[in-house]
């Protein structure tokens, strides 16, 4: 199977990556600061992530049927219109002091984080088995791109207006609307419809979580981006809290997301060479890592590693867990494993962002004793994720 239509693909989600992606770096860095000005209990301050999450987990399923149906590019515009709609009422939400249709508008962007989980299938889809990972892997890695434009215009916009972090939003629109033009580029045949009366192709969505690789990469992909997400947004809170200013956290985001998504240019090369499961456990051990260096202190340098650490683990966690997925359904199954995966995925972070605004700020006397609840709170899930993999390694080769 000829990779040059997959390739060409790449370099459209590549630049869809770097482009569009920028505006996640952007809402995560000013979300909670945004929210703890406008919450009348700083408990919330984190809310407006959280439903950024929750917005991604209730459309993952829906938008997956969608392109299923009409298309990667249908689906990929709609997202991006999603992000133009969320940054417009959040626009509204901080101009008008309001937390409701902020969080609103957070919700909003949701549609366009779910969108831009697709980025990495959409990769998948044309490319061969032996590509496919490489494939997924260089998509990610537009996220180094985004990770340098992103915090920067936040630098740039979020005092460059009389109501703080308004400038952002609008630049956030911006992004969106220009960054959807590059769909018109992307060539990925839509799925073959199926008479309306002919039989389900492929298995049903039980029967494929029934399966011990689709649950094993789906736990361990929920447990590597809920880590990720819950630390990461507390960083901003625990930064500025510890005495450093919006620029240092800005400048740790920028770590965290180069740390991200660098290691994508050779994670496709340590799964075919090593195998995918290890790469999985990797992750789970440079998680463990992360926590372990945020617990140490809080110096700006205890930060910036912590955080790097973060990124790494959550890229070979992620992205090993998404290729055992797509190692294992076919391509009439894509539309209901997909959208099912990711609704798990964004439950789980969902679950993490709320809870990290909660342990950050309610849970201790101080931002240092609630930094350390929240690196503390990643224990019991990476024993969870760790088990499920000896589990899956210990099964017989049949099964």
């Amino acid at each position: 199977m000829s990779d040059a239509r997959a390739k060409r693909n790449v370099l459209v989600l590549v630049a869809a990556q770097a482009i569009l992606g920028a505006q996640m770096p952007m809402i995560f860095t000013i979300g909670g600061l945004a929210g703890q000005t406008l919450a009348s209990n700083i408990c919330w301050a984190t809310l407006p992530i959280s439903m950024i999450v929750l917005g991604s987990m209730l459309t993952a399923t829906p938008l997956s049927a969608f392109m299923q149906r009409y298309g990667r590019r249908a689906g990929f515009v709609l997202t991006a219109s999603g992000g133009v709609a969320g940054a417009t009422v959040g626009a509204i939400g901080l101009m008008q002091g309001s937390f409701l249709l902020f969080n609103i508008g957070s919700l909003l962007t949701g549609i366009y984080m779910s969108g831009q989980g697709f980025y990495r299938f959409a990769a998948a889809d044309t490319a061969s088995d032996a590509f496919k990972p490489k494939a997924i892997s260089l998509v990610m890695a537009g996220g180094l791109l985004s990770a340098v434009i992103g915090p920067q215009l936040v630098k740039v916009t979020a005092d460059s207006m009389v109501v703080p972090f308004l400038g952002t939003y609008l630049a956030v629109i911006a992004l969106n609307l220009g960054g959807m033009t590059l769909f018109a580029f992307l060539d990925i045949p839509k799925p073959v419809r199926a008479a309306r009366n002919a039989p389900m192709e492929g298995r049903t969505r039980g029967e494929m979580l029934r399966n011990p690789v689709i649950a094993v990469a789906i736990i361990c992909a929920t447990v590597s981006y809920a880590l990720m997400n819950l630390v990461m947004t507390s960083s901003p809170l625990a930064v500025v809290g510890c005495g450093f200013n919006t620029g240092n956290a800005a400048d740790v985001v920028t770590a965290h997301v180069l740390a991200m998504y660098a290691p994508s240019f050779f994670t496709g090369h340590l799964i075919a060479r090593f195998g995918v499961e290890k790469i999985v456990a990797s992750g789970l051990a440079i998680l463990a890592a992360a926590g372990a260096v945020a617990l140490t202190g809080v110096e700006l340098e205890h930060f910036f590693i912590a955080l790097v650490l973060l990124g790494v683990g959550w890229n070979f966690g992620f992205i090993g867990a998404t290729t055992m997925l797509a190692r294992s359904h076919t391509a009439s199954e894509r539309g209901r494993i997909q959208g099912i995966n990711d609704m798990i995925v964004f439950g789980g972070v969902t679950v993490a962002s709320l809870s990290s605004g909660q342990l950050m700020n309610c849970s201790g006397s101080d931002a240092q004793t609630g930094w350390q609840l929240v690196n503390v709170a990643m224990l019991p899930f990476l024993v969870l994720a760790g088990g499920a993999l000896i589990w899956l390694a210990m099964r017989p080769r049949e099964a």
